[in-house]
């Protein structure tokens, strides 16, 4: 048994069984792939595929169980490769944070301008998509951090860390009616046409429990997933918009006005999500203490062991 055997596994099953496709992407021949797997089966007394003719199709009841065994291996091989990176090369390298548009366009850009002049050699990348699938985007190894709302927190595989709370607020255009109001309700909120996240986006999940709790159907005219497409729809006159309260800024949006809601809505929580026994570089430890002041490595370190699972803001 060797690690080429292995390799060859995995990656015949991220290109969907066809072992052309995984040896143009290992960059060795058809025939090779399909003789070393040939070879583990044999060691191991169990077919790992599926066969029509000589054509693999999926795996069988055992080939889950080796592939299950094959990823965490790998996934230890990766690690080891990385320390010996990390202590070749201890400020440079690549690192790529997937994470919604709201978080990139208003919580991270400070953040991230902190971290590169501390590690100009990093290569930094940003990758984007609702929740979902920026913690997909982990657990493929696409990306190496995830940043969004609780909705990624009981996601298998992955550790998650709250980072800081926030609320919503409704924004109105400057002379509008609500501006008036001492103590805003669901209600008066309802009573206006509502411009806000799409469904998979920044606590919309709340939104909507507030509302129905109440048995309120708020007329929700436009959907959208990120704050400004929001904004510039109720600058429109076209309704009321609910958006996070760190995508207003009074300076940039003269033309709105934000009202606090929490009491309506509660407090929303951003996590930051890394896949299960990942080897992080020094680097992503010193970002994450950018992002949240209050962690550091050491207690990191213990969350991905497992040791403080209680942890909370």
């Amino acid at each position: 048994m060797n690690l080429h055997q292995l390799r060859f596994v995995r990656e015949a099953v991220r290109q969907n069984f066809n072992l052309t496709e995984a040896a143009k992407a290992l960059y060795t021949s058809q025939p090779g792939v399909s003789k070393a797997i040939i070879e583990l089966e044999e060691e191991l007394g169990v077919d790992i595929f599926t066969r029509h003719g000589k054509r693999i199709r999926g795996l069988t009841e055992p080939g889950r169980a080796v592939l299950r065994s094959v990823e965490l291996i790998m996934q230890e091989i990766d690690g080891l490769k990385r320390i010996g990176k990390e202590f070749a090369a201890q400020d440079s390298g690549s690192f790529t944070i997937a994470t919604t548009h709201t978080q990139a366009r208003y919580a991270l850009p400070k953040v991230v301008q902190a971290f590169t002049q501390k590690y100009p050699k990093v290569r930094l990348s940003l990758l984007q998509g609702n929740p979902k699938q920026v913690a997909d985007m982990v657990l493929k190894d696409q990306a190496d951090v995830a940043l969004a709302t609780e909705a990624i927190a009981d996601i298998n595989n992955l550790i998650t860390i709250p980072c800081y709370q926030w609320e919503h607020v409704v924004i109105v255009p400057a002379d509008h009616p609500l501006l008036k109001v001492k103590a805003i309700t669901l209600e008066e909120i309802g009573a206006y046409p509502l411009i806000t996240y799409d469904t998979a986006f920044a606590g919309r999940a709340k939104i909507d429990h507030a509302f129905s709790l109440r048995g309120l159907q708020p007329d929700v005219l436009l959907e959208a997933i990120d704050a400004d497409v929001i904004k510039t729809y109720v600058e429109l006159g076209l309704g009321v918009g609910i958006i996070a309260g760190m995508a207003f800024d009074a300076e940039r949006d003269k033309n709105l006005r934000a009202i606090s809601v929490g009491h309506l809505f509660g407090t929303n929580v951003s996590r930051l999500a890394l896949k299960q026994g990942a080897y992080l570089r020094g680097y992503v430890y010193t970002f994450i203490e950018l992002l949240a002041p209050t962690l550091n490595r050491k207690l990191i370190e213990q969350l991905l062991t497992g040791q403080k699972d209680d942890y909370e803001l």
